[in-house]
């Protein structure tokens, strides 16, 4: 395996954190990592079409503050290599590869939507990996309307190229005037990163992608209550991509969650509410 820095560290924010390369069994993995290097390091796994400069700078650096973060790159999305995987456990998989290829043993992980999907089957798969888990914006296989996702964010993806908006101005927020200024404010940060930004995910990826999450989707209900470790689940009250009622499910059925839910918030409600679930976040992974 090989690592390399596309340029030199300057700083320890998200927004200029260097990208870097891991070769994992001859394909590259992108990622970037900041924050103190003791202890145990938070991994996080991004949204369906999300590439590294979607990561919400304000979540990334308020954990940074006190734990080492790493963000990375699905295979063949961003600056990846290969081809997208169609299915959730063939990603897990690669996540579980990249991990062990960085020579991590024991891990936090924060899945947002797919990478929810993604982090409770690396779960699943290598128990005694993780030590504290995530979910956001996420739903459990087999949940309610997850396999619809493709129907309810085509119209939303069409009226944002109709309107030049980011879709993820409808389809992460509610249409409050609070919804939409958090929108405003989310799509703004993402900007900030001027340099040595990453890839656009492809269009063949992103419909990869959304077979995978269908699938996810539609097959059978996993075992939840076999996840012994602390888990915190966060939603918006008004997720029409991955719907609320999956994060109650998620809480229910896996023995020690904790359930946040945030009031006028859709499938964003972590960005919307970025400082609360910052704090959130951070008082669940003390030690």
């Amino acid at each position: 395996m090989t690592i390399s820095d596309t340029r030199p560290a300057s700083g320890t924010s998200f927004e200029n954190a260097p990208t870097r390369s891991l070769e994992v069994a001859g394909t590259p993995f992108a990622y970037r990592e900041l924050g103190p290097q003791g202890g145990i390091p938070l991994v996080m796994l991004n949204h369906w079409g999300a590439v590294l400069d979607n990561f919400d700078p304000r979540i990334v650096d308020g954990l940074a503050s006190r734990h080492r973060v790493i963000a990375i790159d699905y295979r063949g999305i961003g600056g990846s290599g290969g081809t997208a995987p169609l299915t959730i456990a063939e990603m897990a998989r690669d996540t579980l590869a990249l991990i062990r290829a960085m020579g991590l043993t024991r891990v936090d992980l924060l899945g947002f939507s797919l990478g929810g999907f993604v982090a409770q089957q690396v779960v699943l798969d290598a128990p005694d990996l993780v030590r504290r888990l995530i979910l956001t914006g996420t739903g459990p296989a087999g949940g309610r309307g997850i396999d619809r996702v493709g129907r309810v964010s085509w119209p939303l993806i069409i009226k944002g190229l109709l309107t030049r908006r980011d879709p993820k101005y409808y389809l992460f927020f509610t249409a409050s005037a609070r919804g939409r200024q958090a929108a405003r404010d989310f799509l703004q940060r993402l900007k900030e990163r001027r340099s040595d930004r990453d890839r656009s995910a492809s269009p063949g990826a992103f419909l990869r992608q959304l077979k995978a999450i269908t699938a996810w989707g539609r097959q059978s209900p996993q075992d939840l209550g076999s996840i012994h470790i602390p888990v915190l689940v966060a939603n918006g009250d008004s997720d029409i991509m991955v719907p609320t009622p999956n994060s109650g499910d998620l809480a229910r059925r896996i023995p020690h969650a904790t359930l946040v839910i945030y009031d006028d918030a859709g499938h964003g409600g972590i960005f919307q509410y970025h400082a609360e679930f910052v704090r959130e976040a951070l008082a669940f992974l003390k030690d």
